[in-house]
């Protein structure tokens, strides 16, 4: 039994090995015939890569292609295998943690795939020559139903038309034949087109708008035609016009994706918010020859996301307010206890270190947002060194690469960096008028070593003990940012060194 399962899978192989050597692959693939469809199924599913494969006996190959130049992949490491059995898309939502894919060097390394999708692209005759599938870089919940529909119509597109492709290669004389597959094939494209929820358009290589799908002229009102050309524009809100052609017209110079979002006036006359994006068709030499595009309406997705900005900031300010109130209870608490009045004017000044780390990465309106990147290791330093100034100098320079930060990682960089200061102004550098401190960031392959160096200062000498401050340096960056700290006791100053992973400044590092 086992042996004639064995015999049957190598006749099906051969078998479709043989349809496969019928198709001009190669004049297929250079000439672009099915990139269209592949920048279709990219937009349709948001992905970065789509491609159409065809499976031959040790290689997968690459017939249509949105979002590499690679002609295909050994078949050993191919994820269409996996779908050429299937009846409807299979989807691979999560392959590091697929144990069929997890060292597939695809996963582990170059484009270090997270997720796909593959329709199977199945003959009439009941062979599977291959698949439409999508990829992307990060793991992702699955297609949505009309995705999924999306993907199935769009293989057998493209199907069609290597069907057509065959038919013209094997009778050149029946060209007529030919060209009206080829138009019914357009026509199918047209309908799935139709079917779909967003508006779809496309572009000649000049930027001249020739084709919009049923859902255009739905939003809009307009008359059909009435916005080919350049009319589209006559239906973009006044203020988004100059940006939006600005937007466009340097995708058609660079050749770049296009991508803006803008307001279109809606048939009852109310301008809604939509994205818009587009991807260009080139040919064998490179050339553009058409863009197609996608307009999806996201009118109320932005207002809720107005909202929750406005919810946002005004929750932080009062984050802030309360810094400001806590920062004041101490001061007044020390006035009636002088004994705790250091202890309390420490504290005060910790808790205010923190409202400032707090202010500078918190959302913001337009009016209070701080002049330096709120990303920015060195915005962050600066606005924390802005009281050791004087006389409008700056008494802790700063220099070196600069590293993205966020809300996670400025509490415990305040309250170091807090108490390196409080320290020097006490006891260092900062405690003689012409003493300095240098700050100095180095980033190093996946660390970053901050180094704060004194000069100028009385002599330091090493500490018997630990203090509180010292402590809480220990926490912040070994504790919290997962770093170590290094100290030398120089005689011209003190000398630390704080090397810290780079992802722990910020989800984005």
């Amino acid at each position: 039994m086992i042996a004639t399962a064995l015999q049957d899978a190598d006749t099906t192989g051969t078998r479709r090995d043989h349809v496969v050597a019928s198709y001009d692959v190669s004049g297929i693939r250079e000439g672009g015939t099915l990139d269209d469809i592949t920048g279709f199924a990219a937009a349709l599913c948001e992905t970065p890569v789509a491609l159409v494969t065809l499976i031959r006996d040790d290689m997968q190959e690459f017939l249509g292609r949105t979002g590499t130049d690679l002609p295909g992949t050994p078949r050993a490491i191919s994820f269409c295998e996996h779908a050429l059995d299937a009846t409807d898309v299979v989807e691979f939502t999560d392959l590091p943690g697929d144990p069929r894919f997890a060292d597939n060097p695809l996963v582990t390394g170059g484009p270090q795939l997270r997720f796909y999708a593959g329709a199977p692209m199945r003959g009439d005759d009941g062979q599977t020559l291959g698949t439409l599938c999508v990829l992307d870089t990060v793991a992702r919940g699955g297609l949505t139903p009309l995705q999924r529909q999306g993907m199935a119509v769009l293989a057998q597109a493209a199907l069609a038309r290597l069907d057509i492709r065959r038919a013209v290669q094997r009778a050149q004389v029946q060209g007529s034949d030919a060209r009206r597959a080829l138009t019914d094939s357009e026509q199918r494209f047209r309908t799935l087109a139709d079917t779909m929820p967003q508006m779809v358009w496309s572009t000649l290589a000049d930027g001249f708008h020739d084709y919009y799908n049923a859902r255009w002229y739905e939003f809009t009102g307009a008359p059909a035609g009435t916005t080919d050309g350049e009319g589209w524009n006559d239906v973009f809100h006044p203020d988004d016009q100059a940006r939006a052609w600005t937007v466009w017209r340097h995708s058609l110079h660079t050749g770049e994706p296009y991508q803006i979002e803008y307001r279109l006036r809606h048939f009852d006359g109310v301008y809604r918010w939509v994205l818009g994006r587009a991807l260009p068709i080139r040919d064998d030499t490179g050339a553009i020859t058409r863009w197609f595009g996608t307009c999806t309406d996201i009118h109320e997705q932005k207002l809720a996301m107005e909202e929750r900005e406005v919810i946002s900031q005004e929750l932080s300010h009062r984050i802030k307010n309360i810094f400001a109130v806590i920062a004041g209870l101490v001061a007044f608490s020390a006035r009636a206890r002088p004994e705790f009045r250091e202890v309390a004017e420490d504290l005060r000044n910790r808790i205010t270190a923190l409202g400032r780390a707090h202010d500078f990465v918190r959302p913001h309106s337009a009016a209070s947002r701080p002049e330096a990147r709120q990303d920015s290791l060195h915005g962050l330093l600066a606005e924390l060194f802005a009281a050791y100034g004087e006389d409008g100098t700056d008494r802790i320079a700063i220099d070196g690469d600069d590293v993205l930060i966020d809300d996670r990682s400025a509490t415990p960089l305040a309250l170091l960096f807090h108490e390196l200061a409080t320290n020097a102004t006490k006891y260092g550098a900062l405690a003689n008028p012409d003493g300095q401190v240098a700050v100095t960031v180095s980033r190093n392959g996946d660390a970053t070593a901050i180094g704060w160096v004194e000069r100028g200062g009385p002599a330091v000498e090493r500490p018997t003990r630990a203090g509180f401050g010292s402590q809480l340096i220990e926490m912040s960056a070994v504790r919290q940012l997962g770093g170590m700290v290094t100290r030398d006791w120089r005689t011209g100053g003190l000398a630390v060194t704080i090397t810290v992973p780079n992802a722990a400044f910020s989800r984005a590092g």
